[in-house]
Order: C-alpha cells, then structure tokens, then sequence
C-alpha cells in the first residue's frame, strides 16, 4: 500500500501543469474607453504572455471566468475570440509535446503567433542552416566550406531514406524529427559512411562532426533540450606527416619534370613550400600584394582568406624567381594563373606519383611551417605571423618541432656556452642560505643571458641576415637553377 502511494506521488511530480488565462489589462484603455484583451499560457511552472486583437469595455468583463458578459455584439465577439485561441493553443501544445517530446509556454506562444517556427525534423534544420549558410559565401563564408555542408546533408538524407525504407516507417519517408535522434543512428549514420560510401575515418569524422552541429543548433533553438549526441565523437585517425620527408623536398627541388602542367603545379608547390601560402591565397595573389622596401627586399603583404588575419611574408630567392619565369603567362595583375581546386589536387597526386611522394597540395603550406622557418631558427611568433595564424598554438600543429630540431638546438646552447664553466652548488638550509641561493640563481640567469646575447650580437655582426643550411642553402644561390625556376625550356608555346 504505501508503495503504491509513493508510485502515485512519483506520477504526480511527472505530470505537466498546463493552463490558459484571459485577462484585460485596465492600465492602458484606449480612446474609446475599451481595454486590451491580453494572453497568459502556463506551463510547469514557466509562463509565456502576448496581447490578443481583441478589446472590450471593462465593465464587460468578468476577471472570475475570464470571459466577457452579456449579449452584446462586443461581449460575443470577445468570447468567440477566445474560444478559437484556446483551441488554437491546446493543439500547439499536444503538437509541440508530440514532436519535441516536451513542451515549453515559450514554444506554444510562438506556435500561436506563427514566430520563430524552428525545424522540427533533421533534414529540414540541415536545409535551413545551409540557405543560411550560403547566403553568407562572399561575405564571412567560402564557397568551399558550403559545398561541404552541401555533401554532408546528401549524405545524411541518403541514409535517412534508406533507414526509413528498412524500418517501413508510415510517419515519415523522406525526414526524421529531432527527438528521435539517438545513439545508434549515430553509430548506423557512421556505419554507413565508412561500409556503404567507403569513407577515409577522417571524412567520416567530418560529416559525423556536421551531424553534431545541427543538434547543437537544435538546442540553441530550443528544440531539443539536450545534445544526444554530446560526448559522442570518432576519434581523429592519427595524422600522416603534415609536410613532405626532407629527403622527398629535396628530390622534388632539384629534379625537374618535362610535363607542362606538371611543371607548373611543382613550380606553385615549391613557391607555397617558400612562402607558407594556401591554395586559396594564392589564387588570389596578386601585385598589390607584393612590395618592395627600401632595403631592396621583397614582401607578400596579405589577409588569409581563411582567417581574414594579417599575413606578412619575405620573398627569398626562389619564389621570386618563379614569380618572374610566370611573368609573361599572366591574364590580369593575379600573380599566378592558377588551376581550379578540383584539377589541382588530381594534378598534385599525379606528380608525386612521378616522384613517388605521398603529396596533396597544403603539404606546401606545412614544408614552410617546418623545413623553411622553424628548423632553421626562425622563432615560432615570426613563424605564426607569416603564417596569419591566430594563435601560436595554431603553430605549434603546423609545424612540429622534431627530434632532429631539439637535438639541434642543444648543440647550439652547448656551442653557445662553449667553455665558459657554470658552478653549481648545493642549497643552503639556512634563511641566509636560502636568500644567497637565490641571488645566485637570478646571477646565473643574468649571466647566461648576458652571454647568449653576445654570442648572437656576434653571430648578427658577421653575418646581417641568418642564412638556412644545408640543401635549402645551395637553393638560395642565384647561380642554383635545378629547381627549375630559371628558364623555362618547356613552356608551352
């Protein structure tokens, strides 16, 4: 017995409160002496209000019943208005519960004024953050990003039909609502990414992470009151090298190729490589770009595409002179006549397949993170300002600090120091000893400082400008032409 009684209280905190109010509000009557017919919808505690078009006389209305009195024609069209708003109401309320799996006085206020009527159903949230989406290519957005979206939601739509098909499903065949969304459509959803299109994990994760933003979109728009799906995500494939192996650099700048186009691609690989530009920028590169200080340097001056932040490049030898040698093929001010996106990726794998290199096109922008700035010295926050990235950790992804470097780096610190001896003792216990151990400490740090210093004034004094070592040297001497950046002799004509 006294279990029941605790089922049915249990049932009873379960249970939504719901309930519809008339009011009239007597503060603000109009000129002719009517007052304002006025909505109040509450639901669990939560209560949502909105003015009716409606108005009557107060002495007309009755607060007990929330109706009006009498058989006049006002009293009558009053009531008659109320009536149909509460049927209206009552059905976006069953309405919103059915579809949402909860309801909200918030929800069924901008059901009844026709306001901010969210998707209900995936598909349908997908299409509208894609119209969204693309009417912002252009402006904040590219079209690159939004053909992706494009692909995930045909993606998505082909396997809610095939899984409404296999279910027979007599709601709904083209569509699937929000509340329905649970764990394993998106285990069924990666499935068949991976078996029925025979996705790479690393698309599969692209199209799952789109997946999660329209969940995340639902809860922003209060149609879904969580997130099933999040902690829910693949986890990364481990990365294959961001840049090209140092060996295969070096094999593709000083062995040529005959083919034309292939030779062009490799030509705009290696000015990336040099200059740590994306496809995107630098298919817009173009003169304005570029200039000339008083030092007789040159500099790419430009924002990314990507980021919109500021970027700011010194020419070395090589790219300039790939700049010149494209000189004469040029149509506008644009620095290159570059291919299409698509062409340029089925091109990049055709010439490292002739150089038998794993290569895609932004393995260029990574050869500059790595083999061109970090691994010869440059400081990360120069390296993260020609980048345009926003933040060094940006950088530090790029371009990875190997073992090599941090093994390099020591026999620099150790050829700084050279045979300048550092004595090292033992802390005192003492507070007296405690206090000279630290005055030791800061000496010592203003010693090797003070010495670094030095050496690198010195260094700076013998030689203006660091020069790389090594292969990358014997490229930037204006007489080393095995890049192919000096005469064309296989230009088309």
């Amino acid at each position: 017995m006294e279990k029941n009684h605790t089922n049915q209280e249990k049932e009873i905190k379960r249970r939504s409160t719901f309930s519809v109010l008339f009011y009239i509000n007597r503060t603000k009557a109009r000129k002719d002496g009517t007052c304002q017919l006025l909505c109040k919808i509450s639901i669990d505690g939560q209560a949502a209000q909105f003015g009716v078009k409606a108005s009557i006389a107060p002495s007309l209305w009755e607060p007990e019943t929330g109706r009006a009195t009498g058989r006049s024609a006002n009293a009558l069209e009053v009531n008659r208005a109320i009536g149909d708003l509460t049927e209206q109401i009552e059905g976006h309320y069953r309405a919103v519960r059915k579809n949402l799996g909860f309801v909200t006085a918030e929800l069924v206020k901008n059901a009844v004024l026709g306001i901010a009527q969210h998707k209900l159903t995936l598909l349908a949230l997908f299409r509208e953050h894609n119209e969204e989406f693309r009417k912002r290519v252009g402006v904040d957005r590219v079209e690159e990003t939004y053909t992706s979206y494009v692909n995930s939601y045909n993606h998505l739509a082909a396997f809610v039909r095939q899984r409404l098909r296999e279910r027979e499903d007599t709601e709904a065949r083209d569509d699937i609502a929000l509340r329905a969304l649970d764990k394993t459509f998106y285990d069924d959803f990666e499935l068949f990414l991976r078996t029925e299109c025979g996705m790479m994990p690393k698309t599969v994760h692209e199209h799952l992470y789109r997946l999660k933003k329209m969940t995340r979109r639902a809860v922003s728009q209060g149609t879904l009151r969580r997130d099933p799906y999040g902690k829910d995500h693949p986890a990364l494939p481990e990365r294959k090298s961001r840049h090209l192996k140092h060996e295969d650099l070096k094999r593709l700048l000083e062995k040529g190729i005959d083919k034309p186009n292939l030779q062009r691609v490799r030509d705009w690989f290696i000015f990336a490589t040099f200059t740590g530009l994306a496809y995107a920028d630098l298919r817009r590169l173009s003169e304005k770009d570029i200039t000339r200080e008083a030092d007789g340097t040159s500099w790419i001056h430009i924002r990314r595409k990507k980021s919109e932040t500021p970027s700011a490049i010194r020419l070395l030898d090589v790219p300039l002179r790939i700049i010149e040698k494209y000189r004469p093929e040029r149509k506008s001010d644009k620095i290159f006549n570059l291919y299409s996106r698509t062409y340029l990726i089925k091109l990049t794998r055709e010439l490292g397949r002739a150089y038998g290199i794993d290569m895609t096109f932004h393995k260029a922008r990574h050869n500059f993170g790595t083999h061109i700035t970090l691994s010869l010295g440059v400081p990360i926050e120069t390296v993260s300002r020609m980048m345009g990235h926003k933040s060094i950790g940006t950088t530090q992804i790029y371009a990875k600090v190997t073992d090599r470097k941090v093994d390099e780096d020591m026999k620099r610190l150790k050829k700084r120091i050279g045979g300048h001896g550092i004595n090292l003792y033992e802390e005192e216990t003492s507070e007296t000893g405690k206090k000279g151990s630290r005055m030791f400490r800061q000496g010592l740090k203003l010693r090797i400082s003070s010495l670094l210093y030095r050496k690198e004034k010195q260094q700076r004094q013998e030689n203006h400008s660091p020069q790389p070592t090594g292969f990358i040297t014997k490229m930037l001497l204006p007489s080393q032409d095995k890049t192919g950046c000096g005469k064309d002799n296989n230009r088309e004509q």
